[in-house]
């Protein structure tokens, strides 16, 4: 645990105490805080009250006497509307923050130059950390991951020199960190995502930037307009800046070549790392993930040598195009991260034949950006809300059932591509889709899948 003593005797309020905001008002009150936390879930206010949290109703509240509004990044901060408790700080000027800052205002206090770096971007961001953090980790180093990817920064280790931090970043938790300031702050790419809790591309693209704003070196995919402007900005600015890209050569930075990752320095190119072979790393998009994560470590200290051999050895995300099983010529992926169709693209282009498991519920825009991939795809298995217009876009293109449920459409992908004559196909979870009319979470959802590749006669597992 990261004990907030920046907080000290002072009075702190705190909306939402699911996990990670259980532990970050568990957090203030190791570090001296006087917290006031509270919950629209009774539950989870008893559970905090239980703990020695201390609660009381938000609406009742003195907000003249609070120092701060620590807020749980799951709740309305702008869009649709603000939650009433952000109505209430801003009334009575209270400033609102979330737990990445608090974060960083630790570190800044107590160990300003131990190396911290954060990850954001629509998508890959999870793999990207999880790579990070794996290289620093193999090559020795005391590390600590957190964030986003589903472990509370507040309960890593404090901050103390030599003690690295990776960081992943959600737009919701740098819209409550004011002043993030990584050593080295990575934006991998933006296309529209979460514009219900955003309002616009624009207002999502300004919250991404403010994290490489405040980086001592800004690592930033340069494949889309945004990011692309995003990195103009930042050089103009005189910020130190490294670019990034999967589908283009640059001059200057680190671009994708097949599996190659290359280093452009004065227009010459020279290969940095080779990623064939390394299953955990197929595609092109993971080119672009493992050129973000040696910019990353090399801008902290760490030696080529410890990179090659921390990416030779990456065991892989779970959930993100994890081969999971094995039947004969058949591989089973669960790519159940892929929770809208771009973050869908990357699994789909790196298999030939795929018996396809899609569907839930849906995000703007559909599958109709996918249309590219189609002709991989021997069959089509579709499930929850999104199935039927799924369907409707897939049309004649490709053939589908509608299989509504994930059972029923992993064992019939299974009997189908067990009859494949090709070399080898996968059937592959890949929603493009969100997992809540089904499923708790993407996790939930993927491990599901797995369970019902497991039960499979003859499948060999892979984890």
């Amino acid at each position: 645990m990261i004990p907030v003593t920046t907080f000290s005797g002072k009075k702190v309020a705190l909306f939402g105490l699911g996990g990670s905001g259980l532990a970050t008002a568990q957090a203030l009150v190791a570090g001296g805080a006087l917290v006031t936390a509270w919950d629209d879930n009774p539950d989870s206010v008893a559970k905090a009250a239980a703990s020695g949290i201390g609660t009381g109703d938000l609406h009742q509240a003195n907000w003249a006497e609070f120092s701060a509004f620590v807020l749980s990044p799951g709740v309305p901060l702008t869009h649709p509307k603000p939650h009433w408790t952000v109505d209430l700080a801003h009334a009575a000027g209270v400033e609102i923050i979330g737990d990445v800052e608090l974060f960083v205002r630790e570190r800044r206090v107590h160990a300003p130059d131990c190396p911290f770096i954060a990850i954001t971007g629509t998508n890959g961001k999870s793999t990207t950390t999880a790579l990070i953090a794996h290289i620093l980790k193999s090559s020795g180093r005391d590390t600590q991951l957190g964030g986003n990817i589903g472990t509370a920064v507040m309960t890593l280790d404090p901050p103390a020199p030599n003690r690295f931090y990776v960081v992943e970043c959600s737009s919701y938790q740098i819209d409550l960190a004011p002043t993030i300031n990584p050593s080295a702050g990575i934006l991998l790419n933006l296309t529209p995502d979460h514009l219900d809790r955003h309002g616009s591309m624009e207002h999502y693209a300004a919250i991404k930037e403010r994290l490489i704003a405040g980086s001592d070196t800004a690592i930033v995919g340069v494949d889309d307009v945004y990011t692309e402007a995003i990195a103009d900005r930042a050089t103009l600015a005189g910020h130190r800046v490294i670019r990034i890209a999967r589908h283009r050569a640059l001059g200057e930075g680190l671009y994708a070549d097949g599996t190659r990752v290359m280093r452009a320095e004065g227009g010459l190119a020279t290969v940095v790392a080779d990623l064939e072979g390394i299953a955990t790393l197929r595609g092109n998009h993971n080119a672009q993930n493992a050129a973000a994560a040696i910019a990353a470590c090399l801008s902290v200290g760490v030696s080529e040598s410890e990179i090659l051999a921390g990416l030779s050895s990456f065991p892989g995300l779970k959930h993100r195009m994890q081969p999971v099983g094995r039947k004969d010529n058949v591989v089973f992926v669960n790519d159940s991260k892929a929770t809208n169709a771009d973050a869908a693209a990357p699994a789909l282009s790196s298999y030939e034949r795929i018996y396809w498991i899609a569907g839930g519920l849906p995000k703007e825009g559909g599958i109709a950006s996918l249309s590219p991939f189609f002709p991989k795809i021997a069959k089509a298995y579709l499930i929850g809300e999104a199935a039927p217009a799924f369907a409707a876009t897939l049309g004649e293109t490709v053939p589908f059932e509608i299989s509504g449920t994930l059972e029923r459409a992993v064992a019939h992908a299974a009997t189908d591509a067990a009859s494949d004559e090709a070399a080898q196909s996968a059937v592959m979870l890949s929603p493009a889709c969100a997992s809540f009319d089904q499923y708790k979470n993407f996790e939930v959802r993927g491990d599901a899948f797995v369970g019902h590749v497991a039960a499979i006669d003859g499948v060999m597992m892979l984890i």
